[in-house]
């Protein structure tokens, strides 16, 4: 594998960023969305998450985007201020080389900077075997699954909800 550098998110990523996302809400599932987002939207998305000061990375490999990386509020009411969702795609001509692993670690690093205490999974598709195993092994457990929860490609999907506690976790009380 050639090398890759993480790096915090720019707004001149946002085409690539729209080209790895639209192809895996178009070809997959790991998205429940059913029409990629225009340049546009991912770009109001992705500042809206940057200027709340959650992660949102790149991969970056042969001088061209390979994967992103984002976290943002598991829900929005206050108690869940401390939680987040995480977030990670990668190119299809870049997958299977450790880049989701490398974004979804620095993304855990960050997100505890950032004084979060747990980060869920929201995995769509319980066939999104390689999504479960890469969340796995980077310390995350299974903590249920939703059955038939979405629709799309005319068949029922599940999601499938994984965590893991970031820095201290629930073992102390965060600072607001």
């Amino acid at each position: 594998m050639t090398s890759v550098a993480i790096r915090p998110a720019r707004p001149d990523d946002i085409e690539s960023i729209t080209a790895i996302y639209g192809h895996a809400v178009t070809h997959g599932t790991a998205s429940f969305e059913l029409e990629a987002p225009t340049q546009a939207e991912m770009t109001q998305r992705m500042q809206s998450l940057m200027d709340r000061n959650f992660p949102y990375l790149v991969a970056e490999s042969d001088g061209a985007v390979a994967g992103y990386a984002y976290a943002a509020l598991y829900r929005t009411r206050p108690a869940y201020r401390f939680s987040v969702e995480d977030s990670v795609y990668v190119d299809p001509k870049a997958q299977r080389l450790g880049i989701g692993r490398i974004l979804l670690d620095r993304l855990v690093v960050e997100s505890e900077k950032r004084g979060f205490r747990q980060m869920i999974a929201v995995i769509g598709d319980s066939s999104q075997i390689a999504s479960i195993e890469l969340h796995r092994a980077a310390g995350f457990e299974t903590i249920g699954t939703i059955r038939n929860v979405g629709f799309k490609f005319g068949r029922w999907l599940d999601t499938v909800l994984m965590q893991r506690a970031l820095g201290d976790g629930a073992r102390t009380k965060p600072k607001d």
